[in-house]
């Protein structure tokens, strides 16, 4: 008979996975900027960005308003390696002229409490923290502050509506502090959701969930940055209140809600509002079986028909009344007892309806509460882009502790809903008042964290006055590497190149091109056509440079190039001709001549023995003459960078700057031939391979070199030299990084304090790893994924320092190469002898093409440096290949213009 009677209150596992999506959908309205203003589901940022991780310590103050008692605490935290806390509270009542007064009224005794508790403690000479915990929904900016949308639970004070609760408290202790001696800061505002997850966060590091099941009912959640349209930023993550006591107020729910319902709501103080949690919160419950109660014994369904008073009296019938009687296990002895105190009489008949009645009732409430609540969970594990998730709900309330079965049909529903979910309940120890103080030990830990890593980073930020000293400084090494009594100790060597002309377009032919400047070695067939018809075709075969050959004899490494030069030839079929060829050599090298060129010195990572001082054309010849299968017209010995600039020129004749930023780092530039002393002659221009990675060799620049550019340039291959480089280019940043992370981690503030394997590896921390992190597409949890693939675990909060240190050495590489480029390209201004100048810079290299933030960053730096100059940047094709054979093509014709 009550099954029939209360039918609608049974629901199938269908009708509660429709709630569940119903529930995300309001989630998702919440979250949107636009969507926010309508959504009943508030979704309310807490600003509570970080779980505790076990090294907070210290003392706290928590104050806990929201229910039926005004509470104080003491917190302490200790840091013994056990994750161990103490904590002393002191109850209050919260009289009725209290809650339902003005509210200075309010704050003047939540004020008064708090100076009791802390007298009695000993408490008020220490400046110590407090945790605010304020069980109603507060629209909040900032961690310390929140603005009252609504009060819920039977409170009503007035003029408390939509004004910051935390100086309405903070006014209140002020006029104290005038008086007695007490100093207290207000650091958190917390709802008590968010408390039990932060108490429970602290025993559990994967409790990511906190719901509160009692009087009232609520949830929280770790949600994605990326997803809070609502706050600024897109790292991390945040806590979320979600509020979902107001879940169905716009009606998504008036198809499951009965006629008890519909009466409930209009007796309540605030009717229409909060409707779920009326459906959930014990507040309610015990009415909402006296409801039903009275309409069946109207029916005569009961009690013989007769309504006694107590059915008649709002609120007569409690929550401690249906947990009672819901006690199985005393069969219904419980339930007459209650039955007869309030004058029922119940039969036998009566006593097992009435049971029944609180059983439908009391489970609905938990099916509803496990629907919205496996809809959390199942948003937390698309988040993770997980199969299955592993994680912890931390619960408070009375309900879900005193009720007999509550909690074990709550945990069975969850799981039926979400089985892809591994989910452990763990009952809160005093959460609102411990989890407020554990938001402020966070809070406290993570400014003091921020500190440390700020003063760490801070090297890094270059300002602008810095930047034009470094502009300055290497307009005045350039100089030093032209004149002819400075270039022998210069550090940036100022190249000649004997490249007198860029493309014109009549050139044409076929050409070889050699292309040695990394780990990878190229052989290209290019055939350049002139005209009307005007293309360059190329064709192209890529060979590797084993370690053993990178790092072995001369003669073995030319002879390894020859080797990979015939396998070229005999597949494309050209063994044969006597082709003209141009030689990109990626190093320091003196000429003499255009196809003579002595190695200065290695780089990026070679080592072969006997060739520094000596002609790498020259030891070129000689492999080819020791292999005596085919000859060549070795026509250039070429700079990469010149190549860059030579190919971008073939295209756009206002390009006479060449700029790599890739492995290495470097720039060339054509020179007036006046201002290059160290070659003879005054009429026209040469191209100059500025060599500009050894800037600073000197110690011209130690002033912004920081520790970790130190060890990265003790631990290389080449101390002491390329030390601009080492600051700039690919090769060198993510070492940098490395370093900093290993410092961060000994600081405690990285990894939990662990420093592992991988991490201890040189070069393991690769650029292509900065680019990947900084990506402004990838989300926290790609990035941690990078850093499992290098072995280290990472937390959301170790990710975003990750993040930010790749961001912050990236942006001073390219901070520092736009100075560099900045004092090229205002001397080329000075050269042309004009008031603005118009130039174009050819630029190759994986960092400026692959990295999400170099060139941008670049391109600004350059602007503001030399504003008189409109930069043009154009991306090189191939400057290496392409560009090598351009350059022999064009010192083909200028050679036969030379002998005509």
């Amino acid at each position: 008979q009550v099954d029939r009677y209360l039918y609608h209150m049974r629901l199938s596992d269908d009708a509660l996975l429709d709630v569940m999506a119903r529930f995300q959908a309001e989630m998702v309205k919440g979250l949107g900027r636009d969507t926010n203003p309508t959504a009943t589901v508030k979704m309310l940022p807490s600003f509570v960005r970080s779980l505790p991780d076990g090294s907070e310590k210290g003392d706290f103050l928590a104050v806990d308003l929201g229910g039926s008692q005004f509470r104080a605490h003491q917190v302490k935290v200790f840091d013994d390696g056990k994750q161990s806390s103490q904590l002393e509270s002191k109850f209050y009542p919260t009289p009725k002229e209290v809650i339902q007064g003005s509210g200075a009224e309010l704050f003047d005794y939540v004020a008064d409490c708090l100076l009791d508790f802390m007298e009695n403690r000993n408490l008020k000479q220490k400046k110590l923290p407090l945790g605010f915990t304020f069980s109603f929904p507060c629209k909040q900016t900032k961690l310390e502050e929140g603005v009252l949308l609504a009060w819920t639970k039977h409170f009503r004070v007035r003029g408390v509506q939509d004004t910051d609760v935390v100086s309405s408290l903070c006014k209140a202790l002020q006029k104290h502090k005038a008086s007695i001696d007490i100093d207290v800061d207000v650091l958190a505002l917390v709802n008590d959701t968010v408390g039990t997850m932060m108490t429970c966060g602290y025993d559990d590091q994967r409790c990511e969930v906190g719901l509160i099941i009692g009087t009232g009912t609520n949830a929280c959640y770790m949600e994605e940055m990326r997803h809070i349209d609502l706050v600024e930023g897109d790292e991390g993550r945040m806590c979320i209140n979600t509020e979902w006591g107001a879940f169905g107020d716009d009606g998504a729910l008036d198809d499951l809600r009965t006629e008890f319902d519909r009466e409930l709501d209009l007796g309540s103080l605030n009717p229409g509002k909060q409707l779920f949690e009326k459906m959930i919160g014990s507040l309610y419950l015990g009415e909402l079986v006296r409801l039903i109660l009275l309409k069946m014994t109207k029916e005569g369904l009961l009690f013989n028909g007769k309504v006694s008073t107590a059915l008649l009296t709002k609120g007569k019938i409690e929550m401690k009344h249906v947990s009672a009687m819901e006690k199985h296990k005393e069969g219904l002895s419980n339930t007459k007892e209650i039955l007869t105190e309030l004058n029922l009489f119940p039969s036998e008949e009566d006593c097992v309806a009435v049971q029944h009645v609180c059983t439908i009732v009391s489970f609905r409430s938990a099916n509803l509460c496990a629907a919205a609540l496996a809809a959390i969970l199942a948003r937390l594990r698309e988040n993770k882009k997980l199969l299955r998730m592993r994680t912890t709900v931390g619960i408070d309330g009375g309900l879900y502790k005193t009720h007999p079965q509550y909690a074990k049909r709550l945990h069975k529903v969850v799981r039926r809903l979400v089985p892809t979910c591994e989910v452990r309940f763990l009952l809160s120890e005093s959460g609102s008042g411990r989890g407020a103080a554990m938001v402020t030990a966070v809070a406290r830990r993570l400014a003091a964290q921020r500190q440390r890593i700020d003063a760490t980073l801070a090297p890094f930020l270059l300002p602008l006055a810095t930047l034009r000293q470094v502009k300055d400084t290497m307009r005045a090494e350039l100089e030093y590497g032209l004149k002819r009594e400075t270039q022998a100790s210069a550090t940036v060597k100022m190249l000649p190149t004997y490249v007198c002309g860029t493309p014109d377009g009549t050139e044409k032919g076929k050409f070889l091109a050699l292309d040695l400047g990394g780990t990878n070695f190229r052989v290209l067939l290019v055939k350049i056509k002139s005209g009307r018809r005007r293309s360059v075709q190329m064709y192209n075969k890529i060979f590797a440079i084993p370690l053993e050959i990178m790092q072995g004899t001369g003669e073995e490494l030319f002879d390894h190039i020859v080797q990979c030069i015939a396998d070229f030839l005999e597949y494309m079929g050209i063994k044969g001709a006597r082709l003209p060829l141009g030689f990109t050599f990626s190093f320091p090298c003196r000429q003499a001549s255009i196809d003579k060129g002595t190695l200065v010195g290695w780089t990026k990572g070679f080592k072969a023995t006997d060739c520094e001082g000596e002609d790498v054309v020259d030891m070129l010849r000689e492999a080819i003459r020791r292999r005596n299968e085919f000859d060549l017209d070795i026509v250039a010995v070429v700079n990469d960078t010149v190549g860059t600039m030579m190919t971008c020129g073939y295209e756009d004749p206002n390009c006479e700057i060449g700029l790599i930023a890739g492995t290495g780092s470097n720039v060339c530039y054509m020179e007036d031939m006046k201002n290059i002393e160290i070659v003879e002659g005054n009429e026209g221009k040469m191209c100059i391979n500025t060599e500009w990675g050894a800037f600073g060799d000197n110690g011209c620049i130690d002033h912004i070199r920081t520790k970790y550019d130190r060890e990265v340039d003790e631990g290389s291959l080449n101390p002491g030299k390329q030390r601009y480089e080492k600051m700039t280019s690919g090769m060198y940043l993510g070492e940098i990084v490395r370093q900093i992370l290993i410092d961060l981690t000994k600081q405690g503030l990285l990894f939990r304090g662990q420093i592992s394997e991988t991490l201890r590896k040189r070069g393991i921390f690769e650029t292509k790893f900065l680019s990947q992190i900084e990506s402004d597409r990838l989300a926290l949890l790609q990035v941690r994924r990078i850093l499992q693939q290098l072995g280290l675990d990472s937390t959301c909060e170790d990710s975003i320092i990750v993040k930010e240190v790749c961001g912050v050495v990236s942006r001073r590489a390219a901070r520092l190469c736009g100075a560099g480029l900045a004092a090229i390209v205002e001397k080329k201004r000075e050269n042309r002898g004009v008031e603005r100048l118009q130039i174009t810079v050819g630029v190759d290299g994986t960092l400026y093409k692959l990295h999400p933030h170099f060139s941008r960053v670049l391109r600004e730096t350059v602007k503001e440096l030399a504003p008189q100059c409109d930069v043009t940047f154009m991306l090189s094709e191939d400057g290496s290949g392409k560009g090598a054979a351009l350059i022999t093509a064009v010192a083909k014709r200028l050679h036969n213009v030379g002998q005509k």
